[in-house]
């Protein structure tokens, strides 16, 4: 009754903060005063409250930058550009030169890669207040050095700005499908970034020669340069190029409509000394590059030649016949109808140290240039061959003649299996790998004539031969002198387990990888003699095979001593019996891989990974280990597999991932199975 005696009537709307004291004693008090209605409008209370604004808030942008170019370190400007949008914005506007350095507790740079920091930007997470943040938070360390932005259409020159002035020391920039970014972006990283040396550009159709000409004059130390798809791009870029970049030392060009024989030309004659890798793809040139490649090219390595189709047989010839590829070791040709059996030739004569030739859907190609390349081509070591459906062969056995090392051949339709013998041959002891590929009519015949021929090879590649018995290739299983080292005979479907067992009792002493795959009729017998001859084995692969858990069962208590990568993919008859047999292989194991394998149970997985990781988990290894993969079909984490690109779901992490762990269990749905080296914990 007193308290209401003394009311003061202090009925005043209280804004803001609590009309509670913060004495105790009247924190527990049960009286107070009432809590009135409140009788005011709320558009009232919000403009109210906005005049209370920070005081910081009312300074303008000037006195900000100001503020923030004298903070003390990164991780105080890391932290000031959380605050808001503004200050961000603002932050990533300070250049790193108008930094005021004072005392900083910054850690050292972390470098990444190649020695840089590398940030890669991928579709939505690809925005401007991104890379205004990635170049606030790599500022305190030194910048950027690695910059890659890919599908997106929400980077704008704002965002790029923020790079530049943060990052000067921005070495290598990616830019992939990002229509929105323009000349005006690349323009604000030339006025900054002057030690640019790598430049990327592919489907970047708002970016034209004002922006490739500021790169040009203002990046010096630019050496590599790739445009891809660009079609605002043309020949004025290139010549910008020639004139202002002395160290340019790669250019790749491909599908830019806008470049021809002037842009290729003017680049080609002026970097002369320099230029050692070009790949020029799908564009509009003429004989007249050619010939200037051909005698202006004395510095290059390595010449890509794809899809020129306005280049005649005249341009090639003037190119080898010009001999100025002097210095010219790789060459690859895919696609142009102006390599012929003349042109051919002379390429061969005329580019003397020429070590790896590719040739690819070159349908005027016939045996007759193919033996007269070689022959000329005395240095050659590397052939590969790749739908030339005029080769038969007369023309693979002609270019035996040379001191070949590797022969590839693949989906050469005019391979036929001849039953005559081929007179006036010679054996070619340099040739060490031989692979042949969906060659439908290869057969038995030339098989063996490899065998007599080839006796010194480490390493036999017959994927997709249906034509191949066990009959053809034991003459060259016993040829071969110096021992198999890596065998592949995947997808050849009449070898029985005959070749196999002959196989590893002949070469079981020097085998280290063989890959059976789609072999139907490979059963256990194949196991067995692998287990029993194969001492040095680390890589076998007997997907889609006929073993049973019997097979593995031999496999498990064989001879050999360090099998790391075991393939079983979509053998249908292992079932949960092979679980023990996995586990006590998995003692060496690095990758396994059973997709596919229906009858071994989800728990039965489990398990083996469980068996794995605790085995793994248990061992002390350096910071960097290998990682273990166990390859199946079914999981229930997802991550993106950075090579592939697929989605990876991973299973069996176990808990406490630390720096000598190992991560164990990758599940690769775009069924390749790798065995990776880098840090554990890089798919967490």
């Amino acid at each position: 009754m007193p308290t209401l005696v003394n009311y003061r009537g202090d009925d005043e709307y209280h804004t803001g903060g609590s009309l509670c004291s913060k004495d105790s004693a009247r924190l527990l008090s049960v009286y107070g005063p009432p809590c009135k209605r409140q009788r005011i409008s709320d558009s009232y209370i919000l403009f109210f409250e906005e005049e209370k604004k920070p005081s910081i808030e009312t300074l303008p942008d000037e006195i900000l930058y100001e503020i923030f170019r004298r903070l003390p370190c990164g991780q105080a400007r890391s932290a000031s550009a959380c605050v808001s949008n503004r200050w961000l914005t603002v932050l990533s506007n300070v250049r790193a030169s108008e930094m005021v350095h004072g005392s900083s507790d910054d850690v050292e740079m972390v470098q990444e890669n190649d020695g840089f920091l590398t940030r890669c930007l991928d579709g939505k997470k690809a925005t401007d207040r991104r890379l205004q943040s990635v170049a606030v938070g790599t500022s305190g360390r030194g910048g950027l050095g690695k910059l890659s932005v890919r599908g997106s259409n929400k980077v704008t020159k704002s965002g790029f700005t923020a790079i530049a002035r943060g990052c000067p020391s921005l070495k290598v920039l990616s830019l992939w499908n990002v229509p929105s970014v323009g000349d005006e972006s690349l323009i604000e990283i030339s006025k900054e970034c002057h030690l640019l040396e790598k430049l990327d550009l592919s489907h970047c159709h708002s970016i034209s020669n004002k922006g490739i000409s500021a790169i040009a004059q203002n990046c010096p130390n630019l050496n590599s340069l790739t445009i891809e798809s660009c079609k605002n791009i043309g020949n004025e870029s290139l010549q910008a190029v020639a004139r202002f970049c002395p160290n340019l030392q790669s250019i790749t060009i491909k599908d830019c409509p806008n470049i021809g024989d002037q842009g290729v030309a003017t680049l080609l004659s002026s970097l002369s000394s320099v230029l050692k890798k070009v790949k020029l793809q799908s564009l509009n040139i003429t004989d007249f590059s050619l010939a200037v490649i051909g005698h202006y090219g004395k510095s290059i390595t390595n010449l890509v030649l794809t899809g020129l189709q306005i280049a005649s047989q005249k341009g090639f010839w003037a190119m080898g016949n010009a001999k100025g590829l002097q210095s010219l070791t790789s060459l690859t040709v895919v696609s142009c109808y102006g390599i012929t059996d003349l042109s051919l030739e002379a390429i061969g004569n005329g580019c003397g140290f020429l070590k790896q030739m590719l040739i690819k859907k070159c349908c005027f190609v016939s045996d007759k240039g193919l033996v007269s390349f070689t022959e000329a081509a005395k240095s050659l070591e590397c052939l590969q061959l790749e739908e030339c459906n005029r080769i038969s062969q007369q023309g693979i056995l002609g270019a035996l003649k040379s001191n070949l090392k590797s022969l590839t051949i693949v989906k050469c339709m005019g391979i036929k299996d001849l039953a005559q013998e081929t007179p006036e041959l010679t054996q070619c002891a340099s040739l060490r790998s031989l692979t042949v590929k969906d060659c439908i009519g290869f057969g038995n015949t030339i098989l063996a004539i490899f065998g007599t021929l080839c006796p010194q090879l480490q390493n036999l590649e017959l994927s997709g031969l249906c034509g191949i018995t066990d009959a053809g290739l034991f003459p060259l299983l016993e040829n071969c002198q110096a021992g198999l080292v890596k065998v592949n005979m995947s997808n050849c479907l009449n070898l029985t387990d005959k070749v196999v067992v002959d196989l590893a009792r002949i070469h079981g002493g020097t085998l280290k990888v063989l890959n059976l795959e789609g072999g139907r009729r490979i059963t256990d017998e194949s196991l067995v003699a692998i287990a029993d001859n194969c001492l040095l084995l680390n890589d076998l692969d007997v997907s889609k095979c006929s073993i049973t858990d019997n097979g593995l069962s031999r496999l498990s208590e064989g001879v050999q001593i360090d099998l790391q990568i075991l393939s079983v993919s979509g053998c249908s008859k292992v079932s949960n019996k092979s679980v023990p047999f996995l586990k006590k292989l998995g003692q060496t194991l690095v990758g396994l891989n059973i997709q596919q394998c229906n009858l071994i149970s989800s728990s039965s997985v489990d398990s083996l990974v469980e068996n794995l990781w605790s085995r793994f988990s248990s061992h002390k290894r350096a910071p960097f280990a290998r990682f273990v993969s166990v390859v199946v079909s079914f999981s229930p984490r997802k991550q993106d597999c950075f090579d592939c690109g697929h989605v990876v779901k991973a299973m069996g992490w176990g808990g406490g991932l630390s720096s000598e762990s190992v991560v164990f269990g990758l599940v690769m749905l775009c069924g390749s199975l790798r065995v990776m080296e880098g840090a554990p914990g890089f798919w967490a």
